[in-house]
């Protein structure tokens, strides 16, 4: 229901249109999509692309637990989508978790146990080991019924070339963002997102050092070593990137980096609301 609320708030509330992946994807095809503004692929001069983190977050969402805890502003990525359109950016909103069609089995129902028909001259202590075994079935039955993610069994079709979020964040870069009129490019990368955004330098090096300004990574689950990540890739994040941690510390504050890939700063107790300096909102213009 979160989800479907939050889908229907990028449409309604910020003027976003699905747009189908893969682009390509026929009647009956597993397929996913993701959200654009109007002029995402006409604006001449900024673009803004919003990458989530991993888990049950889809679309428009940062964190599920803020939307249901706090609020939708502290959650969702409307204030960073509206502030992002007032300040003149065309905008893609990335969809990296809805990698699969899950569909149930047909005929995984179990329907409810039938009575037995018993004899009417069965003793009596044989019938009552049957209504003990009977009443046994009625009750893994209806505990089924309650909690039907027990019960139901599914089939999971890959999306083409959307299977993971790497793939996904690859495939929207080839065929939204390079395609894009934008000038210049910006990207806000939640956690898990921030690795997608390594991999995709990994994979489009040169196209991102060309077309991207500026990264702003909340939390990021990135790792240079573990990714195996250029020397060139790191000296360019270390100017067009900064990753907004976790920390006591006010916000802003720097805080000691852990591998030498990018500046990190403290998000204080608004991790998100750092990242939106990109977006204009904390007067960061076109530079983070």
């Amino acid at each position: 229901i979160l989800t479907q609320y939050v889908y229907e708030l990028l449409e309604k509330e910020c003027s976003l249109t699905k747009a189908i992946v893969p682009v390509d994807a026929v009647d009956e095809e597993a397929s996913s999509f993701i959200f654009h503004s109007a002029d995402a692929l006409t604006n001449p001069a900024r673009l803004l692309v919003l990458i989530q983190g991993s888990g049950v977050v889809r679309a428009g969402q940062w964190a599920r637990r803020l939307i249901i805890n706090q609020d939708l502003d502290s959650g969702t990525q409307i204030p960073f989508i509206t502030r992002a359109m007032q300040e003149g950016y065309g905008v893609l909103v990335l969809n990296p978790n809805e990698n699969h069609l899950e569909v149930e089995r047909p005929g995984s129902a179990t329907p409810p146990p039938a009575a037995t028909p018993e004899p009417a001259d069965e003793p009596a202590e044989k019938r009552e080991r049957k209504d003990e075994k009977e009443g046994k079935k009625k009750r893994e039955f209806y505990e089924k019924y309650r909690n039907p993610q027990r019960e139901r069994e599914t089939e999971q079709t890959p999306i083409r070339e959307n299977s993971s979020p790497e793939e996904h964040v690859q495939y929207v870069w080839d065929h939204f963002v390079s395609k894009a009129a934008a000038k210049n490019v910006f990207i806000v990368a939640h956690s898990y997102g921030g690795l997608s955004f390594v991999e995709l330098m990994k994979q489009r090096e040169g196209q991102v050092k060309r077309r991207v300004c500026a990264v702003a990574l909340t939390d990021s689950a990135h790792n240079i070593w573990l990714q195996d990540s250029s020397k060139s890739m790191q000296d360019w994040m270390q100017e067009r990137c900064r990753n907004w941690v976790s920390s006591p510390l006010p916000l802003d504050a720097p805080v000691d980096a852990m591998l030498p890939d990018c500046p990190r700063f403290s998000a204080a107790l608004a991790a998100s609301r750092a990242a939106a300096i990109v977006a204009g909102q904390s007067g960061g213009g076109d530079g983070v």
